[in-house]
């Protein structure tokens, strides 16, 4: 989905971001190191998060692998491995009882060999993957051994499996910045870490397994198996997303996604959205400051037109990428193909999208004119505020996510005019 953009624009005070293979501090002086102890891998060296403390309190993440493999925590105690400390965090994470997020006092993640890894794909079968990226590629695995109940099936369970191209677009920084951040943040809308594999110079990430994949491939994907989202799944899925984006704004230390997009939106069984792929996620420091100065680093056509032209990175970067989905949602149209109608999509989306008359031409021809025209417009409406030049006017994901939420409720009580 577009090109990726990488040029150097930091400034001497600013947290430095790589995409080689180098050890660099992604996220700067206060991320989680990674090393390893007797019985610890990422341990932080006070009882403080890195990422500071949510105002609501959650934690659904299932972090759980195979029996062979290791356990590690970022917890400073004493606690043995599979302790009752860590038990209880994982019996925790199995459940849905916190709709919210939170981040985990305990992060629990497995450590895979390479062997339990390369049995899971069939020695990297090319018929197992599912994706690939600027990581590398994504292979479905197949497990044996203890996992969350609700993933075995006949004593197996299935996970998702990226493996580093060491030479591709990403890296260790990318790499280590996934373990940080997802080891310890739990939210239904964010994908789940379930563990790690470094061995023999090789990096590897493993997820929950996500049975309907990306967004992207929903949207844009053609052929026998995709079928076309029906407009009231497109609005869950977007409301999913915009919950997992404005979970990550409201945390203390905040977090910019910076690379929002429809093949980082992976969708569960249910259609759930959950954001995955935060290796070029950054923390946001504390404080008065609007933005921060980085390297440019993200997707051609989701970044934020301030972030490329200056470097100047803010919460208001990922809603300019937000805003940008909605309109391939409602278009069915990647971005890319939507640049071709001319240099503003500003301008598009008030002649299209805005146009009662022009809009039934604009809306995904798939959606076979099944969805109300005034909810379809209010969110167009909201995707041409989110897409403004100017950052400031930009709506917070906060207001976002009420205004999706209205649209939602509108359409349940069977009021399409959002009265």
């Amino acid at each position: 989905m577009g090109n990726c953009l990488a040029r150097q624009s930091d400034s001497p005070n600013s947290h430095r971001n790589s995409n080689n293979g180098s050890n660099n501090n992604h996220l700067g002086s206060s991320q989680l190191p990674i090393r390893r102890s007797t019985s610890r891998l990422l341990q932080s060296t006070s009882n403080s998060t890195l990422l500071g403390r949510s105002s609501t309190s959650a934690g659904n993440s299932r972090l759980f692998g195979p029996s062979s493999s290791k356990t590690y925590t970022t917890s400073n105690t004493n606690t043995s491995l599979l302790g009752s400390d860590i038990s209880q965090a994982l019996e925790l994470r199995g459940q849905q009882e916190f709709p919210n997020g939170q981040i985990l006092d305990v992060a629990n993640l497995m450590e895979f060999t390479f062997e339990e890894l390369r049995e899971a794909t069939k020695n990297f079968r090319v018929d197992f993957v599912i994706g690939e990226g600027g990581f590398g590629r994504v292979y479905k695995g197949l497990f044996k051994g203890r996992a969350p109940s609700r993933a075995t099936r006949g004593g197996r369970w299935v996970a998702a499996i990226k493996r580093l191209n060491p030479d591709g677009f990403q890296g260790f920084a990318e790499w280590q910045s996934e373990v940080n951040f997802l080891g310890r943040l739990s939210h239904p809308n964010l994908v789940k870490l379930l563990g790690f594999g470094r061995e023999n110079g090789e990096l590897f990430l493993v997820y929950e397994f996500m049975h309907k994949g990306t967004l992207a491939n929903h949207l844009f994907g053609r052929g026998s198996n995709v079928r076309p989202l029906p407009w009231d799944t497109r609005l869950k899925i977007i409301i999913g997303a915009a919950r997992g984006l404005d979970f990550l704004h409201s945390l203390e230390n905040r977090i910019i996604y910076r690379d929002f997009k429809p093949s980082n939106i992976l969708l569960d069984e249910n259609y759930i959205a959950k954001l995955s792929d935060f290796g070029l996620a950054k923390e946001f420091p504390s404080g008065d400051r609007t933005h921060v100065t980085t390297r440019i680093i993200g997707t051609q056509g989701y970044a934020a037109p301030e972030y490329v032209a200056t470097g100047h990175l803010s919460m208001k970067s990922d809603v300019y990428g937000f805003g940008i989905v909605l309109v391939e949602i409602l278009t069915g149209k990647s971005i890319n193909d939507l640049r071709k109608h001319g240099p503003s999509l500003i301008d598009w989306l008030k002649s299209n999208l805005l146009s009662r008359g022009k809009m039934i031409n604009a809306m995904d021809s798939r959606l076979e004119g099944r969805y109300p025209p005034r909810l379809a417009l209010q969110v167009a409406q909201l995707a041409l505020k989110c897409v403004q030049t100017e950052h400031k006017v930009r709506p917070s994901m906060m207001e976002v996510v009420e205004t999706l939420k209205k649209v939602e409720a509108a359409q349940l009580h069977g009021r399409p005019d959002g009265g």
